[in-house]
């Protein structure tokens, strides 16, 4: 299992449309990927289990992903939230 934290820097948080970009491109790969915050863990492939956590700014989440293509699934999910200007 490989698994990264980040800190939510963007304004609004994590809300409808950086947690699409995020389903989208964690739903490319074959792994199981999670989010967690606060103590939940949801799958980072659901839509709805990302906008139930609320994650606001300042958040620290954890991202981990288990599976054959872990390593390049958290390798593009870090890019995404950086380019995005999401999370640090």
């Amino acid at each position: 299992m490989a698994e990264k934290t980040f800190t939510i820097i963007a304004e609004t948080g994590l809300h409808a449309r950086p947690a699409t970009l995020l389903v989208q491109a964690a739903s490319k790969f074959d792994s199981e990927i999670n989010l967690e915050y606060k103590g939940k863990k949801v799958n980072l492939k659901s839509i709805m289990g990302v906008m139930s956590l609320g994650v606001g700014k300042d958040a620290q989440i954890t991202i981990s992903a288990e599976g054959s293509d872990q390593d390049e699934a958290l390798h593009t999910l870090d890019e995404t939230l950086k380019k995005e200007g999401l999370a640090e």
